[in-house]
């Protein structure tokens, strides 16, 4: 751990209630974005968080978002008889009564409670648990359904937007072959991604499918997680329980097949989204339908029909876009997605791209599997 890190972190744990008596700050989870650590204390274990400024310009909005959602799901989790500090984060205020602390040098810090005796998985283990995962993101869904989505800032525009991310990876494109000449690095990088493009450009046209029966009034506007990967799904050590959704940095409004079909993305893979084998690569009808069960069984009852009938098309989006987003990193040099190697973010690209046409291939299959809960 770097030194400067070092002091930074615990300058922003003195910020709060137990500053005086860490006994260690270590790195904690792995995450993509944001700098994320365990401050073990005598007065309990908390989670400190350096949120990433460049992905997230606007960090005050994310902690308005989710200081307010927090609130109005301990209001709901508390009314049902259940406990508010188990089943949502609780964030802390700082000495001075803020909900985030700015430190010497205009980093955003956070901290919440954290949750002990449970895991975060990067993977399901079963489909069992990657039901009860689904079943944690509709309890998210329906808890939330009626919170007024409006009133969320979005705290990155257009981030499910996929004739957006089309457009951004475009620009990408064209930027590399601008700066060709004075950067040989990007120049050799768009050489590597012409299969890549050619197979985003042949799906254009699919991108604002969903976007465009929002702006028809087909499909509500609700509140979104958007990072609905199962490592954001806490499960109980003892019971296997989903117990918390975590990761509230991207809940913005958005569309309910945003986030079921994220899930999907991950879930119901075969392999790791940076598994270079393409052999071990594969879309799961089965997962697919353990999570539906689980997410319907719980937020079903809060979705439309158009909106159950249109989530095999967030499944494959989802995974358009995210591919989208890989491919675009690596053409602007890795600046948004944390890289162990400088080929990682198109090695997830062709990862995603893969699966987008097994989802495709399978889509009556899974159209069969939503289908029923109509």
């Amino acid at each position: 751990m770097a030194d400067k890190k070092g002091i930074l972190y615990n300058e922003a744990a003195k910020a709060y209630f137990y500053g005086d008596c860490v006994s260690s700050i270590e790195p904690y989870g792995g995450g993509h974005i944001n700098d994320t650590f365990l401050a073990r204390t005598e007065k309990g274990n908390f989670v400190l968080q350096r949120v990433n400024g460049y992905v997230f310009p606007h960090p005050d909005e994310i902690m308005d978002n989710m200081v307010h959602v927090t609130k109005f799901l301990a209001e709901k989790l508390e009314k049902a008889g259940k406990d508010p500090k188990r089943g949502t984060l609780t964030v802390l205020k700082t000495n001075d009564g803020k909900d985030y602390y700015i430190d010497s040098e205009g980093n955003y810090w956070r901290s919440t409670i954290n949750l002990e005796n449970t895991t975060a998985y990067d993977f399901a283990e079963s489909p069992e648990m990657l039901k009860k995962s689904g079943a944690a993101f509709g309890a998210f869904q329906n808890m939330l359904s009626d919170y007024p989505a409006e009133t969320l800032h979005e705290v990155i525009p257009h981030f499910h937007d996929t004739p957006a991310r089309f457009r951004q990876l475009m620009d990408a494109a064209r930027f590399e072959q601008l700066m060709q000449a004075v950067r040989e690095d990007k120049a050799g990088r768009l050489k590597n991604v012409a299969a890549e493009l050619e197979f985003a450009k042949a799906r254009e046209t699919d991108c604002g499918l969903l976007m465009n029966l929002l702006e028809e009034g087909k499909l509500p506007l609700k509140v979104t997680h958007n990072d609905t990967k199962m490592s954001n799904v806490l499960i109980d050590n003892a019971t296997g329980d989903a117990v918390c959704v975590i990761d509230l940095d991207t809940v913005m409004p958005g569309l309910a097949a945003f986030d079921f079909g994220d899930s999907i993305r991950a879930g119901a893979s075969t392999g790791a989204e940076d598994e270079t084998d393409l052999t071990k690569v594969h879309f799961s009808v089965p997962l697919f339908k353990a999570y539906t069960e689980g997410f319907l069984g719980e937020a079903g009852k809060a979705l439309t029909e158009t909106e159950i009938r249109t989530l095999p098309d967030g499944t494959k989006l989802m995974t358009f876009e995210v591919g989208i987003r890989f491919l675009a990193d690596y053409l602007n040099g890795d600046v948004y997605f944390k890289t162990k190697y400088p080929q990682h973010n198109l090695d997830r690209a062709r990862n995603q791209f893969h699966l987008v046409a097994e989802m495709e291939a399978k889509r009556d299959e899974t159209q069969a599997v939503v289908d029923t809960y109509l």
